[in-house]
């Protein structure tokens, strides 16, 4: 057990400075170019899907909980809501990066998670073809009340403290989690073998897309950084990882059940999403 414990401590700490780069570099870009981006994607109209498929790949909540607050106030289309959602990596750009996966590979998962997005929100928007939400705040309010801002800083992606301190926060939180995850990976290994975790539920076709869909729907980072690590380890592949990060939206949904009155289009969305993440899991699968 001493043996493990080392190993993983050994193992997190040669990520924690790249880990802490990649959020640094995160922080920078959402301080210079967060509020600017949300302007955007109001102003996007009939091409919402595409500018919200674009700039949700970017994983900070806020642009999430921006989305749910623009659609709860008829700001913008559901097809733009679900292509922020869609393509909100949360968790897995950072430990991508703090594992040193190469460039491309990022880019590729990046670029299909913001391709599914795009492309759901215009087949929505083609069906739905106009925005809902209850309309009951003002639009100068749309960014958010008193409430989301506590939900954010929840999650630690604000950046009024500026970009070290939030970039330190949300690295020891994530850092933690790593531990956890890495540390259960040994004893597992260690105890069961190597094999085990192959047989695991996760991994099972179907069903493990909808296993990991449900899981990413869970409105915490440590859903993000599980799925992420397991597809990493070997243990689920692309389709299975797809699911369950499509599926996850940062707070974006806790913000939307929050803002957005009509709690019965709440849980349609959030079933639509589930939908959706799985769908495209699978397919990815079937497609090798």
């Amino acid at each position: 057990m001493w043996e493990i414990i080392t190993d993983t401590l050994a193992d997190g700490i040669k990520l924690l400075p790249f880990l802490f780069a990649a959020y640094l570099a995160m922080e920078y870009i959402e301080h210079k170019m967060g509020e600017k981006a949300k302007r955007t994607i109001e102003r996007s109209g009939k091409f919402g899907p595409v500018l919200g498929g674009m700039i949700g790949v970017f994983p900070q909540c806020g642009f999430s909980a921006a989305a749910s607050n623009l659609y709860a106030g008829k700001v913008i289309t559901l097809g733009t809501l679900l292509a922020v959602f869609l393509s909100t990596s949360d968790e897995m750009l950072p430990i991508l990066i703090s594992e040193h996966v190469n460039a491309g590979v990022i880019f590729r998962l990046l670029g299909l998670k913001a391709l599914i997005g795009i492309v759901a929100g215009f087949i929505v928007d083609l069906f739905v073809g106009k925005k809902h939400g209850t309309g009951n705040i003002r639009q100068e309010d749309a960014w958010g009340s008193m409430d989301i801002e506590h939900l954010c800083e929840h999650e630690h992606c604000r950046c009024e403290d500026g970009i070290v301190k939030p970039a330190l926060r949300h690295t020891m939180n994530i850092f933690l989690f790593l531990l956890f995850i890495t540390f259960l990976f040994n004893v597992i290994i260690d105890y069961a073998g190597d094999g085990y975790l192959s047989k695991l539920i996760l991994n099972k076709p179907f069903l493990g897309h909808m296993l990991a869909g449900f899981i990413g729907l869970i409105p915490n980072c440590a859903s993000s950084v599980m799925i992420t690590q397991l597809y990493l380890k070997g243990v689920i592949g692309l389709g299975i990882m797809m699911s369950g990060l499509l599926a996850g939206t940062g707070v974006g949904l806790v913000v939307l059940f929050r803002i957005n009155d009509n709690k019965r289009e709440n849980v349609g969305i959030t079933l639509l999403l589930y939908a959706i993440g799985v769908i495209a899991g699978i397919f990815i699968d079937l497609l090798g």
